[in-house]
C-alpha cells in the first residue's frame, strides 16, 4: 500500500511541476516524467490495475459518446487509409525483427513481439507463451508508448499550433445527473461484459461499444466530464512511467536503448505514411498523424480528445492496428518457428 501511495504522490508532483511550468498536457505528461524519473532513481513504484482499467473505461465511454449514425456511416469512406494499416504493420515487422535480433542479440520470440506495435499486455502474454524475455518486452513497449506520447504533444503545438490547454469536456457540475449515471453504467457494464466474453482491450473497447450504442440511439448525449478525462490522463501517465520501476543499468543500456532506436524507425515509417495520406488528400494532417502514430490505444485516445481531432477516424485506425497485431501476430510467429 505504501508503494501505491508513493506512486500517486510522485505522479501528483509531476502534474504540479508541469502546471507551474505551463507545459502541455500536465495531467498526462507530468505523471509520465515524474514516475520515470523516480523509477530511474531506484524508487519502487506500482499502480492498481483495476483503477487503471477503470480509467481506460472512461476513455472508451468518451469515444463511444461521440458516435452518431452519421459518424458511423462516414466510416465507410475511411477504407483507403484503413488498408494502409496492415501494410504499416508488415513493414514494421520486416524491419523490426532483424533490428532486434541481429543488432541487439535478442532471441527470435523477443525480437518478433518487440517489433509488433500492439498493446503492451497482449504482446507480453504472447511473448511469454512463445518463450520470449518478458522484462525486455515490457521495457521496449513501455518506451515505445512513452516516446510517442511525450513527443506528439510538442509536435502538435509546434507544427500545427494545436491548443492542448482547453478542457477536454464540460465540467461535471454542468451535466445532468442522468447522463452521468448512463456513462457510469456504460463504462462498467461494457467493460465487464467485454471481459466476460474475452474481447481484447475489454476495458476500453467494451465501454466504447456500450456508449456508442446509447449515443446512436440518442439516449447518451454528452461526453464524460473534463474531471474524468483528466483523471484518466493522470492514471494512464502514471502507469506508463511506473513501468520502469526496478530497472537496472544493463536494461537501460540494452533494452531501453534498443527501444529508442526502434521508436525512431517507427516514427519515420509513420511520417512517411502520414505524408502519403496528406498528399493524396485522404485525411487532414492532424487526423493522419494521430491515426498512424504507433502509440498505445488509450494514450492516442487522450491525444485525439484533447487536440479536437476526428476521434472516430483516429480510433478506427488504432483499433484496426491492434486487431491486426493481436489476430495476426501469433499466427505469423508460429510460421516463423523452426
Amino acid at each position: 500500500m505504501k508503494i501505491v501511495v508513493r506512486t500517486y504522490v510522485v505522479a501528483a508532483l509531476g502534474v504540479l511541476v508541469f502546471s507551474l511550468l505551463q507545459l502541455p498536457l500536465p495531467w498526462l505528461l507530468g505523471p509520465i516524467f515524474a514516475c520515470l524519473t523516480a523509477a530511474l532513481a531506484g524508487v519502487q513504484l506500482k499502480g492498481v490495475k483495476p483503477v487503471n482499467d477503470a480509467m481506460r473505461a472512461i476513455l472508451g465511454v468518451a469515444v463511444g459518446a461521440t458516435l452518431s449514425m452519421s459518424v458511423v456511416a462516414s466510416m465507410a469512406s475511411m477504407w483507403p487509409t484503413l488498408l494502409l494499416i496492415p501494410i504499416l504493420i508488415a513493414l514494421s515487422a520486416l524491419i523490426g525483427v532483424p533490428y532486434f535480433q541481429r543488432l541487439w542479440g535478442f532471441d527470435t520470440a523477443t525480437s518478433y513481439y518487440s517489433a509488433m506495435p500492439g498493446g503492451l499486455q497482449d504482446m507480453l502474454a504472447f511473448g511469454e507463451e512463445a518463450g520470449g524475455d518478458v522484462r525486455a518486452l515490457s521495457l521496449i513497449h513501455a518506451t515505445r508508448v512513452m516516446l510517442i506520447v511525450v513527443s506528439l504533444p510538442f509536435l502538435l503545438e509546434g507544427i500545427w499550433a494545436v491548443d492542448l490547454s482547453n478542457p477536454p469536456g464540460a465540467r461535471a457540475s454542468s451535466l445532468p445527473m442522468s447522463q452521468l449515471l448512463l456513462m457510469a453504467a456504460a463504462g462498467l457494464g461494457g467493460w465487464q461484459l467485454a471481459k466476460r466474453i474475452g474481447l481484447f482491450g475489454a476495458s476500453i473497447i467494451g465501454p466504447m461499444i456500450a456508449a456508442g450504442l446509447l449515443a446512436m440511439t440518442g439516449i447518451l448525449q454528452h461526453r464524460p466530464p473534463a474531471e474524468a478525462i483528466w483523471a484518466a490522463q493522470f492514471f494512464i501517465g502514471m502507469t506508463v512511467g511506473a513501468q520502469y520501476s526496478g530497472i537496472t543499468g544493463d536494461e537501460v543500456r540494452k533494452d531501453v536503448t534498443a527501444a529508442l532506436g526502434y521508436c525512431l524507425i517507427l516514427m519515420v515509417l509513420a511520417a512517411i505514411f502520414t505524408e502519403f495520406v496528406i498528399l493524396l488528400g485522404l485525411a487532414p494532417p492532424l487526423e493522419a498523424l494521430l491515426a498512424f502514430a504507433p502509440g498505445g490505444q488509450a494514450e492516442m485516445t487522450v491525444l485525439a480528445l484533447v487536440s479536437g481531432a476526428d476521434i472516430a477516424f483516429v480510433i478506427s485506425h488504432h483499433i484496426l492496428r491492434i486487431s491486426c497485431v493481436i489476430l495476426g501476430a501469433p499466427i505469423i510467429a508460429r510460421l516463423m518457428r523452426p
